[in-house]
């Protein structure tokens, strides 16, 4: 398999589980304006902060608001993480590969973009936003469920779910991030108690796992419980652990894998060693952090090893 075609498949998977959990995000922030009391207001800014993009936001605004951010999320072009230039990426990465991905997925990719562009105001505008970022996760999991239901366990598969889970892990891991940012603006007073419980509950429905937290925790929603199921759960899709055991899983079917392994399972232990969930927020946001660095460097190592500069 050449090079510059496992790069392709593996950053399909990556920008497709980006447009994902970009709409997963911003859901938690517009459930939160419903569901929070009307005495606590929401820093939309966060969202920014979370995904390292304040100096591309300032450039472009003056305005830190929900309109502002959202738009910048969606479809602002200056900003590289947006779902719009995600779309358009992925679009061209599956439209260089449709020998070794299904020829669906090229319709199915074109379909989404199409209806992302032609719908992108309802995003904007608060009144039509749920629907329009439902569609956007349905959409995606739609072209995932092909690829995943369909596409041949070959190398380029295990590069895909490289992508797709590393991608993955780091999403979680900002959605962690959103509900300590929000928790951290909180007075303590006896309403903090029962906005602290909607937030985590909005953070747990936003990645589909609040019905598998309640069957397998048997708890109620706090902090204390939401963060360790999602970061070390071994059986959730969508926990840290998870991603890391499906990762080194597809490691291990590719040749050259060695080096690969040995510092990813380096890098789990460090991201999984004993954690104190009961720490303050402020300490917890910087173990997230840490995540998202440890992320970044194994896309490094993916990249040196397989995805040489010089293909």
């Amino acid at each position: 398999m050449l090079s510059k075609v496992a790069e392709r498949v593996y950053w399909t998977a990556r920008y497709l589980e980006r447009v994902e959990s970009t709409a997963r995000l911003i859901t938690i922030y517009d459930q939160l304006l419903f569901d929070l009391p009307k005495g606590v207001k929401l820093s939309w800014y966060n969202l920014i902060i979370i995904n390292s993009l304040e100096n591309d936001f300032d450039e472009r605004y003056s305005v830190r608001d929900e309109r502002n951010v959202v738009k910048f999320m969606l479809g602002d072009e200056t900003n590289p993480n947006s779902v719009v230039n995600s779309l358009s990426l992925m679009r061209e990465n599956v439209r260089t590969t449709r020998d070794v991905v299904l020829e669906e997925t090229w319709e199915l990719v074109n379909e989404l973009s199409l209806y992302v562009q032609k719908n992108l105001q309802s995003g904007i505008n608060r009144s039509q936003r749920h629907s329009f970022l439902d569609n956007i996760i349905k959409g995606c999991q739609q072209i995932l469920g092909l690829l995943y239901g369909n596409m041949p366990h070959d190398p380029a598969w295990d590069f895909l779910r490289i992508g797709r889970n590393l991608e993955r892990a780091d999403m979680t891991s900002r959605n962690l991030d959103a509900g300590l940012a929000e928790i951290i603006e909180l007075e303590e007073d006896e309403l903090s108690i029962n906005s602290r419980q909607i937030i985590w509950g909005n953070v747990l429905r936003s990645l589909n796992a609040h019905q598998s937290y309640r069957r397998h925790m048997r708890s109620a929603v706090i902090g204390t419980s939401v963060l360790p199921y999602l970061v070390e759960d071994l059986e959730f899709p969508r926990s840290i652990a998870h991603c890391f055991n499906a990762m080194v899983d597809s490691c291990e079917q590719l040749p050259r894998s060695e080096s690969v392994l040995k510092d990813l399972k380096k890098i789990k232990r460090k991201v999984l060693q004993s954690v104190d969930y009961n720490m303050p927020s402020e300490a917890m946001r910087e173990h997230i952090n840490d995540i998202q660095i440890h992320m970044a460097s194994i896309h490094d190592i993916v990249r040196e090893n397989w995805f040489p500069l010089h293909v």
